[in-house]
């Protein structure tokens, strides 16, 4: 098997990591925090010019139909990023569930995005006040609400703006299996979380090169080598874990191993958190500081999509049924 993504793959994944550079995504989020959204539609179109917007969405929407490889290159890219809104939902979760929707003509072009309510795991609609649809999911049944009063609802990260939905009027959906959308969000999270610790790392890296004690940089010393070789650890043994989900997402082991990528990653993110928090001191604990929208993001992502616990126990329940190795 074959880890190491390809060059038109990396290719792709490079020219998206320049493009949200240029963007100043930690701006972007801030004022997506406090409702500002105008900038963040501006990289929204951009990132529907270069075919993200569309990524896994099939050709007759509009889209380019590629997999889950290429979206979960992508999303890692996004979180790297810091980029809020509703991206999971809008490019890993959606386009799986509405294969048939004509709605995802708009999601291809650029001009909406979609969030979802999911029973028992997503119960608050991710920037439902931007978003052209808003689903609702319990079990097999999908319904798309209308007529929505939204509230906005406390979130430890800021700039994941959630909302309580009352309706007045529910559309039934033809859906795909809603199981398996839900695991292509699970994935599609742990891509994420993946791209925000490397991120938390990189920023802890810069750091320890710049802060001196004793007349000599910080990252000169053994023990802070160690930490952060150690979160270089943890992110990288996630990597494997996403890309044998990727292959085995729409098979019989798909909800264990997209499981097992969520989980891992949800734990490197959050080591990589609490490492740069260490190494930064108490100026990162500051909201002003860059460091704080990947600390929150990578808080508030591991309990998203399935928490911790939820997704151990998926893991067991399977494996005491397949002995077949995770990843296989």
């Amino acid at each position: 098997m074959k880890f190491a993504p390809h060059r038109e793959q990396q290719d792709m994944a490079d020219t998206l990591r320049n493009l949200l550079a240029d963007a100043d995504t930690p701006k972007i989020a801030r004022a997506w925090s406090g409702g500002e959204t105008a900038t963040w539609w501006e990289v929204w179109r951009e990132l529907a010019d270069v075919g993200v917007t569309g990524l896994t969405v099939p050709q007759e929407h509009r889209g380019l139909e590629l997999g889950p490889i290429e979206l979960a290159l992508c999303l890692e890219q996004l979180g790297y990023a810091a980029l809020p809104g509703p991206v999971v939902e809008s490019l890993a979760f959606l386009p799986r569930l509405l294969r048939d929707s004509p709605w995802l003509a708009e999601l291809a072009g650029g001009q909406s995005v979609g969030t979802a309510i999911i029973a028992g795991h997503l119960p608050l609609a991710l920037d439902a006040d931007q978003a052209g649809a808003v689903f609702r999911c319990d079990g097999d049944s999908v319904v798309r609400l209308g007529g929505l009063v939204l509230e906005r609802a406390e979130s430890f990260d800021p700039a994941r703006r959630l909302f309580t939905v009352e309706h007045a009027t529910t559309e039934p959906v033809e859906a795909a299996d809603a199981s398996a959308a839900f695991d292509h969000g699970v994935l599609g999270c742990a891509a994420y979380l993946l791209g925000v610790g490397h991120r938390l790392l990189d920023i802890a890296t810069e750091y320890v090169k710049q802060r001196h004690q004793f007349g000599r940089p910080v990252g000169e010393f053994q023990a802070v080598k160690h930490h952060l070789a150690n979160v270089l650890l943890k992110l990288e043994f996630v990597r494997p874990l996403i890309r044998g989900a990727c292959l085995s997402i729409d098979g019989p082991r798909g909800s264990r191993d997209a499981s097992a990528a969520k989980l891992a990653a949800g734990e490197a993110a959050r080591f990589a958190a609490r490492t740069a928090l260490q190494v930064h001191g108490a100026i990162g604990y500051t909201a002003e500081h860059d460091l704080h929208l990947w600390l929150t993001k990578a808080t508030a992502l591991r309990t998203a999509w399935g928490t911790p616990t939820w997704h151990r126990r998926r893991i067991a329940t399977a494996l005491a049924t397949d002995r077949t190795p995770i990843g296989a």
